[in-house]
């Protein structure tokens, strides 16, 4: 039923990035270059690159152990939270 109103709404990414724009923010690209660094910075980039969804640029080795990942993640995720918090406690 909710989804029926929806239907052949066209949703489009620029009303984030301008209202970063408009507000003086960092725009979304920006954001996820710099949790790119520091994910890397705190885990290895496999994990990284499962993390954010780029599955389309881990290896075949990588990608078929899926579930070696996922737990590697849950492992690596708090260590950059904790990173995080470091950052922006400045």
């Amino acid at each position: 039923m909710l989804l029926r109103e929806h239907v052949g709404a066209r949703i489009n990414r620029r009303p984030p990035e301008k209202y970063a724009r408009n507000h003086g923010l960092l725009r979304p690209k920006y954001m996820r270059k710099a949790a790119w660094r520091l994910m890397v910075k705190t885990m290895p980039r496999k994990v990284a690159r499962f993390i954010q969804s780029r599955l389309g640029e881990l290896k075949i080795s990588e990608a078929m152990y899926y579930e070696d990942l996922l737990g590697e993640a849950d492992t690596y995720y708090p260590k950059y939270l904790e990173e995080l918090f470091k950052v922006f406690s400045v």
